[in-house]
């Protein structure tokens, strides 16, 4: 084998800037941004995305491979982030991205269109998209549940609201075509991390395929966090711009797929969009299948997911905090609720929950599943380490909670 160094000599001007450059670098000074408390702040929102730079020039070959352009890319990383995942990942999704209009009118008088986004999820025509695009809380619509939808590629269709669940804002419409209509693929989300790449896609402004780039900032952003009431509800945060016009739009992985549904941003600040995750969309989907609408269980609490730092601390602040390294704090109940009339108290520490140990709200929700009606079983650690067995029976929850 041959071995040997190179020298490499950097004139001192350039070493003097790069010097500069560093320095300067170093000494900046980030500056968070705060969320208001106000939830006044919240609305619903879309986004778009520009790509700029230079192309390489075509004879310029890979660093030491010996290959040229053309040989690159077949042997280019499948799991790597490179000049073109964006655009790729926005051109598998975006001919199924579709506008939707909905005539508003009160007593026969128009109030003009509102405009949002949509996603030709099946080749039979159902288009995934929000309620709040399509109107479906009835402000006197005159278009009775029909909507125009508008294709990537100019073709323009009358859709018809099927379904619509007010609580998570996910809508299904549907529209009839005699050629092909394109679809785009559904992900999953439970696999997403804080940093991943995302790109949002929709109409904002009636500026249709117009897409944003960004990350996923949060995976589990809580509707509470947020300042929302009602039932809890998890969201997915990004960066990726959001604008009037963009909600019920797909937010879409690197890999092409669909991973939520863009819903809302915050008002006072950049950088805060949000959507609903793909896998709670799925289940919502199934829902409206098999009954026409989503059954959500309620038993009444509100609860606190717990780990081994925060049980330290409350054990710290009370001595008599029950001995556990894991579960769900009850710290609100609902007077006449069904986990009222179970016998939980505030305090409560749910460790076991129809036979199975839990550890977060969401296993909790996901055991009770659609069972209404039936008694569940639930063991719960009181102060002192004492132990309790109750049996709660979930309702329907009301869906103007």
């Amino acid at each position: 084998s041959i071995s040997g160094s190179i020298s490499v000599s950097v004139p001192q001007p350039l070493k003097d800037t790069l010097t500069l450059h560093w320095t300067y670098l170093k000494d900046k000074v980030l500056r968070p941004a705060f969320l208001a408390g106000d939830p006044s702040q919240l609305c619903i929102v879309p986004l778009s995305f520009a790509r700029t730079g230079l192309d390489p020039p075509e004879n310029v070959k890979k660093e030491g491979s010996g290959e040229d352009g053309d040989d690159e890319k077949k042997h280019k990383c499948c799991n790597c982030f490179g000049r073109d995942t964006i655009a790729n990942a926005a051109a598998a999704v975006g001919p199924a991205v579709v506008n939707i209009s909905v005539s508003r009118g009160f007593h026969g008088l128009s109030a003009g269109r509102s405009i949002g986004s949509g996603t030709i999820i099946d080749a039979d025509g159902t288009i995934l998209t929000c309620a709040h695009v399509v109107d479906f809380q009835g402000l006197s619509i005159s278009s009775k549940g029909k909507v125009d939808v508008t294709l990537q590629d100019g073709r323009v269709f009358e859709g018809t609201v099927v379904n619509a669940d007010l609580h998570s804002d996910i809508a299904i419409v549907k529209i009839k075509s005699k050629t092909p209509l394109p679809t785009a693929k559904l992900g999953t989300s439970n696999m997403l991390r804080p940093g991943d790449w995302v790109v949002a896609m929709g109409c904002p402004l009636s500026l249709q395929n117009t897409i944003t780039a960004g990350i996923v900032s949060c995976v589990d952003r809580k509707s509470s966090d947020l300042g929302l009431g009602g039932m809890r509800r998890e969201y997915l945060q990004t960066d990726c711009a959001i604008n009037a016009g963009n909600s019920g739009g797909p937010l879409v992985n690197v890999d092409g797929e669909v991973i939520g549904v863009n819903i809302m941003k915050v008002l006072a600040a950049d950088g805060l969009g949000f959507a609903v995750p793909i896998d709670s969309v799925t289940k919502i989907i199934d829902h409206f299948k098999k009954r026409g609408r989503v059954i959500r269980p309620w038993l009444g609490l509100k609860m606190l997911d717990l780990n081994d730092m925060v049980v330290a601390q409350l054990q710290e602040r009370d001595p008599s905090f029950p001995k556990v390294n894991k579960g769900v704090l009850v710290s609100m109940v609902t007077p006449g609720s069904p986990a009222d009339r179970a016998g939980f108290h505030p305090s409560d520490v749910v460790v076991e929950f129809d036979g199975k140990p839990v550890g977060s709200i969401k296993e909790i929700i996901d055991i009770m599943g659609e069972n209404l009606g039936k008694q569940l079983k639930a063991v719960v650690k009181r102060a002192n380490n004492a132990t309790a067995t109750l049996t709660v029976i979930p309702e329907e929850a009301n869906p103007d909670m």
